[in-house]
Formats: C-alpha cells, structure tokens, sequence
C-alpha cells in the first residue's frame, strides 16, 4: 500500500476544473482509485453525472485514454477494449512486457439497473478489468429519479414524499453480493470517507488478473439535499450505523475492514440509522410522527443485513 508520501508525489488523473458540483462524491472516488497505481490505465465511463461533468465538449478533464458510452454498456466496452489489448499482445504490436490496466465507471443507473446485464456478462467472461460504481442513490443526472440503488424513504421527483406514499417504497438491491456472487476473484465496499481503505482496494483491485469491482458509496449533496460540507461526516456516518459497511470478497471470502470491523469486534459503537438519515433533506419527511414507521423498518433491514454480513464472516 503507498504511503500518503508516495501518493501526494503522484499526478492526479482526473484535473481540477471539471463542472461536477461542489461536495460530489464521483469526482472524490474517481482520484482515489486511480492515484492507487502507478500502471498505465484505460478508463471507461458510462453515460452520467461523471461523464456529463468531466467531458463537456471540446474539454476533458481526463489525463488517461477516455472512453464515453452509453449508459447501459460500459462494462462491455472496457471488456472489448481489454480483448483487444490481448490480441495485439499476441500479434505483437504491444510489447509482450507492456502492462496496461483497465477500469470501468458507472453510476448506480448505469450499473445497478441499466448496465447490470452488460456488467454480469463481462464478469462471466473473466475479462481483465475493474468496474467502479460511483452510488449516489438516484440517476441524479436527469433529475434525481429513484433507481434501485435508492433506500427506503427517500424522496426522488419518481417517488415524492406526500400524502399518497412516504418516498421511496421499496428497499435498495444489494448489489455487491450480487457481483460476489458471481464467483470473481474480488468485490469490496467502500466510502471515500475513509480514503486510504478505498485506495487500498483499489490497488488490490487493479492489480488482480481478472474481473474485479468496487462499489463505492458516493454522496450527492444536489440530490440528497445536504450541505456540501457535510460530504466526509454523510460518509462516515453511513459506515458507523453500518447501512455501508466497508468489507471485502476475497476469492469468495468474506472480510470487513476498518470501523466495520471495529463495530464487529465490539470495539466501536453501531450508531443508529437515524443519525444518517436526520442529516439529509431527502429524509425529513421521514421525522414526522406519521412517517417514523419507515425508519423503523429500515433500520430492521439494516440490522438484518449486518447480521446476515457478520454470518458471511463468520464473525
């Protein structure tokens, strides 16, 4: 793992004056992984808040091989763009010791929903590459729709708070252990709020040969309704009460990391979900007396989940 030395001294691949908002959890996650290796990188993005905000023509604040495509197929292309690399390895037009790397970014639209058929494909095949989803929650882009990636509660333009539902009705998919599942050789949760964690994974992941991927938890202040301030504490907290624990699928391993693993031990405090819920406008709905039903079926789901995370563990 580099040292915070090492990492200061390395270029930033991702240039400051990019038009993403102030307090964006994407631009954050996206210097992270990649100040994490020093190896040659290709990136792919998805059609989003990224993208959107990064490559407004004729700009780009990219300082790597970019590509943009469609919402739905990202995973897809990197894993073309990998096949190919390969094949000029072998006809000899790339130097056989040339090592080049390959990362994928979607949001939690383009990676949850729209491009999960195009993810699990490229997973199945075992390309060589790392997918990032950057999750705030919402297809923010086009006017902070629900996605399913969304919890319970939340108020979206697609799930209003009012007098017919409470925001959001349905729980969010957990879509780490759906790409676990698929048997790679590495997955892992993470905040940028605990940024040396992140990079720490990102590292592992680019460096493993094979399909690897991280989900990392991505605030957005525009969409969930908080000052952009708050970005580091929003992060924190989503950890702390355990609604985002930080762990790791090592070949079909379950490992926690961090704060996580400090709540398992029973050497930090498991806060409670409201903490991380009273801090975010996207929420208030939800403490109102009529209302607080949902937080208590959200925060029975959370503990279900870690429970069901502790026995993955085998903690």
């Amino acid at each position: 793992m580099p040292s915070l030395k090492v990492l200061s001294q390395r270029e930033d691949r991702l240039s400051s004056g990019h038009r993403l908002c102030a307090g964006c959890g994407a631009s954050v996650a996206v210097r992270q992984v990649l100040l994490s290796t020093d190896l040659p990188v290709v990136v792919c993005a998805a059609t989003g808040c990224l993208e959107v905000g990064t490559t407004i023509y004729p700009f780009t604040a990219w300082k790597v091989p970019f590509i943009h495509d469609a919402f739905e197929n990202a995973a897809a292309t990197i894993a073309g763009v990998e096949t190919m690399y390969k094949a000029l390895k072998k006809r000899g037009k790339i130097p056989a010791d040339k090592k080049i790397k390959f990362v994928a970014f979607g949001g939690d639209g383009g990676t949850y929903d729209i491009g999960l058929q195009s993810l699990s494909g490229a997973l199945e095949r075992g390309h060589d590459f790392t997918y990032v989803c950057y999750d705030n929650e919402a297809y923010m882009n086009t006017g902070i729709q629900r996605s399913s990636a969304t919890p319970l509660g939340a108020n979206t333009t697609t799930s209003p708070a009012g007098k017919v539902i409470p925001g959001k009705k349905d729980f969010q998919k957990n879509l780490t252990a759906i790409v676990a599942a698929h048997g790679i050789p590495y997955a892992a949760q993470a905040s940028p709020a605990y940024y040396m964690d992140l990079i720490n994974k990102a590292q592992k992941a680019i460096e493993i040969d094979g399909p690897t991927f991280i989900n990392v938890f991505s605030p957005c202040p525009r969409g969930w309704r908080t000052d952009t301030k708050s970005f580091l504490k929003i992060g924190q907290l989503a950890v702390e009460t355990c609604f985002w624990p930080l762990y790791e699928v090592i070949d079909g391993k379950y490992v926690l990391n961090g704060v996580t693993k400090r709540i398992a031990d029973g050497k930090a405090e498991k806060k409670p979900l409201e903490e991380w819920i009273k801090i975010q406008g996207r929420f208030k709905h939800l403490l109102a007396e009529k209302n607080r039903w949902v937080i208590d079926e959200a925060q029975e789901r959370i503990d279900a989940e870690w429970n069901r995370l502790l026995k993955l563990a085998s903690i």
